[in-house]
């Protein structure tokens, strides 16, 4: 059997915690070797505690380590380019969490790079591997809601009780849950619909005390003629939905985005319920790793690529720059 990819969690934290080591238990093509966080006694208590081999002492000795094949950048978003520029310095495979960057811009100079290494890039949309989505996306290429003219996604979370603090430092956070959730929505309505962004304009409001936007929405073009409304919300009640309108019917998923519990795509054909897909997201973390894998590899492709990440990028910089302007821009 082939040996599986080693992967290293840079900026470990409570998502590798919940999410990614869960992740790679179930793999098996896929093994976390070591990690980095900042906080190195809170680092030795976690690999001892969970069994991970190397707890490096720094950034460069995880990047240049002969027991690394793929760097996971988890750290905060402004360090997503310095620390996937380290990884590709090294020789090393990148999967970065999103949003990709700051501003398009870096996302610019983290492809260059890759591309210039021959490096595998990805952004980790982990979304597109819900088979919520794929379901959504089979439905709508199969023509069963007819054509699409409009889509509604919807991501809110109560951000002020969560322990990511620094998603409300704009030194360190790309934006509020425009930037933080608003960048899974749109991936999510690119994914099933296969359609990109066009154009967009964003009405929000920043709660009195905080630097970044407390909610928003989001009026979207889209290449394939589909209008998109996504709307995100850092103070609410956690959501999820996707909903896809067509000429011949309706295609939605409550709870789309949620890898805690059985989904119901449910499709209505003349006002009617027709057809109704229960499917469960528990293992769509794996299923990124393992993809990844497979790229990395040469025997796949990996659903959300470098230049995914960074079309993503240019919409949230439009995003940002209509709230500013109060114009519908184009990206």
């Amino acid at each position: 059997m082939t040996r599986p990819v080693r992967f290293a969690i840079l900026g470990f934290g409570l998502h590798a915690v919940r999410r990614l080591l869960p992740a790679f238990a179930k793999s098996e093509q896929v093994v976390l070797t070591g990690m980095w966080r900042r906080d190195q006694a809170a680092a030795a208590k976690n690999c001892a505690d969970l069994g991970i081999a190397n707890c490096f002492p720094t950034t460069e000795a995880l990047c240049s380590s002969d027991e690394v094949d793929v760097v996971f950048i988890t750290s905060p978003d402004a360090m997503h380019l310095e620390d996937t520029l380290l990884a590709l310095k090294h020789g090393k495979a990148v999967l970065c969490e999103k949003p990709l960057s700051m501003h398009a811009s870096e996302a610019e100079t983290m492809l260059a790079a890759a591309d210039a290494a021959g490096l595998l890039l990805g952004v980790a949309q982990n979304f597109r591997y819900n088979h919520s989505l794929d379901t959504m996306r089979e439905q709508i290429l199969a023509g069963r809601i007819g054509e699409p003219q409009s889509a509604f996604a919807q991501f809110n979370y109560p951000a002020d009780r969560a322990p990511r603090k620094w998603i409300a430092d704009p030194a360190l956070a790309c934006g509020g849950p425009i930037a933080d959730v608003g960048v899974h929505c749109i991936d999510s309505l690119r994914y099933v619909l296969g359609q990109d962004v066009l154009s967009l304009s964003t009405l929000a409001e920043a709660i009195a005390g905080s630097p970044v936007e407390a909610h928003a929405t989001l009026q979207i073009a889209m290449s394939g003629g589909v209008f998109a409304t996504v709307a995100v919300s850092a103070r609410s009640p956690y959501r999820t939905l996707i909903e896809v309108t067509g000429s011949e019917g309706v295609i939605r998923a409550e709870s789309a985005l949620s890898v805690d519990r059985p989904v119901d795509v449910v499709l209505r054909r003349s006002g009617e319920p027709d057809q109704t897909h229960t499917v469960d997201n528990g293992d769509g973390y794996t299923r990124m790793l393992d993809n990844f894998a497979e790229a990395y590899r040469g025997t796949g492709t990996f659903l959300a690529t470098a230049p995914d990440g960074l079309h993503n990028m240019r919409a949230l910089d439009a995003a940002y720059k209509s709230w500013k302007t109060g114009n519908r821009e184009a990206i």
